[in-house]
C-alpha cells in the first residue's frame, strides 16, 4: 500500500519560516521524482516545486524560487520543503505527490498535477500578516 504523509505545517508570521517533509512507503523511493503542489481557498491546485529521483534536477515556481527550497533524504525516504520569509499569500494546503521516474524526465512534466501517481492528503500551513 503506498502512503504519502506530509508533516510540518501551522500558523506563522509573515516573513517567518517553515519546514513540510514529506515521507514515501509502500515503493522505492529513489525511483520517484518527487512535487509539492498547495491549493489556496477558491483557487486551483498550483505547481510550487520538484526534484528528480536522485536530487540533481530541481525546479520552482517562478513566486518561490527565490524563498523555497526542495530537497530529498533518500535514505529516509522523505522529501522536504523549505520555506523562508513567508507571505500570506503562500497560505495554502500544500500537497506531496510522487511519480514514477524510472529515466530521465523534462522537468516540465513535473510541474503539472496529473502526471503524478500518487498524492498526499494535504496539510495547511497559514501565514498570518
Amino acid at each position: 500500500q503506498v502512503q504519502l504523509e506530509e508533516f510540518g505545517g501551522g500558523l506563522v508570521q509573515a516573513g517567518d519560516s517553515l519546514r513540510l517533509s514529506c515521507a514515501l512507503s509502500g515503493r522505492t523511493f529513489s525511483t520517484y521524482a518527487m512535487g509539492w503542489f498547495r491549493q489556496a481557498p477558491e483557487k486551483e491546485r498550483e505547481f510550487v516545486a520538484a526534484i528528480s529521483w536522485s536530487g540533481s534536477h530541481r525546479f520552482y515556481e517562478d513566486s518561490v524560487k527565490d524563498r523555497f527550497t526542495i530537497y530529498r533524504d533518500n535514505a529516509k525516504n522523505t522529501v522536504y520543503l523549505q520555506m523562508n520569509s513567508l507571505k500570506p499569500e503562500d497560505t495554502a494546503v500544500y500537497y506531496c505527490a510522487a511519480k514514477y521516474q524510472p529515466t530521465p524526465i523534462a522537468t516540465t512534466v513535473l510541474s503539472v498535477s496529473d502526471n503524478y501517481d500518487y498524492w498526499g492528503r494535504g496539510i495547511q500551513v497559514t501565514v498570518s500578516s
